[in-house]
């Protein structure tokens, strides 16, 4: 979370959109900056919880994608938590960075951050057999995430997720879900496809340059 806030204070901006915002983990933390932020995430529930968080009433929130995005308005465009990897066609790829290009004023900046597939890391995640735990949002209870992973094929990696209350094994979610690896040679072609220029790639929150050992890469590019 900091480790965004700390790139946008290097570059002058004020107007931010948050794409994929999920249920505003980040969002808050930069409104609380005095930034003025909009955030759009698909998922209705996500931003209905989004919306009671403490100083959510200094955030713009909208249900939608980037499609709905408007036109020559935000200084910056901001995808977080590996939100880039839920393109799993080419088409929605360069969509969401087209529309990202068009969003932008002049100068704009666009930044995200994305796995290296040359790291592997799914293969970590494979070994780890155990539950994880959580507060449900509204009621409190205590809630047991169980992760069944089914592996990389083509670029794209499939697990399924399985949301249980804990004390009666109630299933409340039990959801697919899929990432797409994409090697960072192929990601900043379609960013300087799609007009993007003065594209970086960091390999960390020090801003070093990324490389094949980086584990995830932060892209930086201006319109």
């Amino acid at each position: 979370m900091i480790s965004f806030l700390s790139l946008l204070k290097k570059i002058n901006t004020k107007h931010i959109a948050d794409l994929g915002c999920g249920t505003g983990r980040l969002t808050v933390h930069v409104a609380q900056e005095g930034y003025q932020i909009t955030a759009i995430d698909p998922n209705q529930e996500a931003i209905n919880h989004a919306k009671r968080k403490k100083i959510a009433d200094k955030v713009s929130w909208m249900v939608g994608d980037s499609s709905d995005l408007l036109s020559d308005a935000y200084d910056v465009v901001i995808m977080t938590a590996n939100v880039a990897q839920v393109f799993l066609t080419d088409e929605s790829w360069q969509q969401v960075i087209a529309d990202a290009y068009r969003a932008l004023k002049d100068g704009g900046h666009f930044i995200f951050d994305t796995r290296n597939p040359l790291a592997k890391e799914w293969e970590t995640w494979m070994q780890d057999k155990t539950p994880d735990f959580a507060k449900h949002p509204i009621s409190g209870e205590q809630l047991e995430i169980i992760t069944d992973y089914e592996g990389l094929d083509d670029g794209i990696f499939t697990f399924y997720e399985t949301v249980k209350i804990s004390s009666t094994k109630e299933i409340l979610v039990c959801e697919k879900m899929q990432l797409k690896f994409r090697a960072m040679e192929e990601i900043q072609h379609t960013l300087e496809q799609a007009g993007f220029s003065k594209v970086k790639v960091y390999g960390d929150w020090e801003f070093e340059q990324a490389d094949a050992q980086s584990k995830s890469f932060i892209f930086h590019s201006m319109k």
